[in-house]
């Protein structure tokens, strides 16, 4: 709680500090930035990139990638995307680059963020964090490193891998739940991709959809399609 929450900025640079440490990094790491993939059997695989900054989480920050030139299941190659696409960008707007990429896996992932980031041209130090062992990958490294488990470095790069995890999957529901209800959608007659894009805007999720009253929908819809639309969503109930 106190690393997350209430980091002074004395704590913050020593936080930074350790990081570059534990890490073999030339200096401190005063942002690093995480990636992680969700998907459902390679369908609707989204990344997620969320930022530490300053010793805490910088939400406003964050951002997710709908992975586009990737097919059926491959967490290497889209990885490799997602890096791609965030850091041509930041290059392109001339923002400024992590003092750390964190790369949620192992040694696999790893080499898929290293080569998207050589691609770009860019000398970013990288690291794998993965799951069951906790174990830190390094670029060049055949061994993992295993930092003390109280280690403070250890801990942040703990929380800043479980928010990536975190984010990917809020973002792949959301983008999952969007396709299913518009799927449905498309199934009643009268209406198209137009009208479905329409409804998930106005209420937001599939939740809201199906929570919306019949005169909601009709005033969305008009008063003959809105009903339509109501009594098919509820149909059976």
């Amino acid at each position: 709680f106190r690393l997350r929450f209430r980091a002074p900025q004395s704590q913050a640079q020593h936080l930074e500090r350790r990081l570059g440490e534990a890490l073999g990094l030339p200096g401190p790491v005063h942002q690093a930035e995480c990636f992680d993939i969700s998907h459902s059997g390679g369908k609707d695989t989204t990344a997620s990139c969320v930022v530490w900054l300053g010793g805490r989480m910088e939400k406003r920050q964050y951002r997710s990638f709908h992975i586009r030139g990737v097919r059926g299941v491959d967490d290497f190659a889209s990885l490799g995307e997602a890096v791609s696409r965030r850091y041509r960008r930041q290059l392109d707007e001339g923002r400024p680059l992590p003092d750390l990429v964190l790369i949620d896996g192992g040694p696999g992932q790893l080499n898929a963020a290293l080569a998207a980031v050589d691609g770009l041209g860019l000398d970013l130090p990288l690291a794998a964090l993965a799951k069951r062992e906790e174990l830190v990958w390094l670029p060049g490294s055949d061994e993992g490193l295993r930092l003390d488990p109280a280690d403070p470095a250890h801990l942040v790069l703990r929380q800043i891998r479980d928010e990536a995890h975190r984010f990917a999957v809020s973002r792949h529901r959301k983008r999952r739940s969007k396709r299913t209800l518009a799927t449905e959608l498309l199934n009643i007659p009268s209406v198209g991709p137009g009208r479905a894009r329409a409804l998930l805007e106005r209420f937001g999720s599939v939740r809201g959809v199906q929570a919306a009253s019949r005169e909601e929908l009709q005033r969305a819809l008009g008063p003959r399609l809105g009903l339509h639309v109501w009594q098919h969503l509820h149909a059976g109930e």
